[in-house]
């Protein structure tokens, strides 16, 4: 008589309709994989500083801010968006915020330098 595989065989599950976790990590308890991670990616930055400075180095500085704010994302919390509660009932403006690109001597750069 032919047998089933065993991983053909579907196993019912119950549905956990208690409320409760049960598995896991507990809270609180760091993701020890991440931790790791993190760790390694750290200690490939570290040796390879002098070659990621010389490649900073070479771009246009648009392109080194973009590359910077790139690469902090692995090295910096990110930080969640909140909401904020207006109790006043007057429309806000807009807040506008204009960055200028300047060089070494504080002399503001065009689009085209950069």
């Amino acid at each position: 008589m032919f047998q089933v595989p065993h991983f053909f065989v579907k196993k019912s599950k119950m549905a956990n309709l208690t409320g409760q976790k049960f598995g896991g990590r507990k809270a609180g308890v760091k993701n020890k994989d991440l931790t790791d991670v993190r760790a390694k990616f750290q200690l490939l930055i570290d040796n390879n500083i002098d070659a990621l400075q010389s490649d900073l180095d070479c771009l246009k500085p648009l392109d080194r801010i973009k590359a910077i704010i790139e690469l902090s994302k692995f090295c910096l919390p990110t930080l969640k968006a909140i909401d904020s509660i207006d109790t006043n009932d007057k429309e806000r403006e807009p807040v506008v915020i204009t960055f200028k690109v300047v060089d070494s001597a504080n002399r503001e750069l065009s689009d085209l330098d950069v």
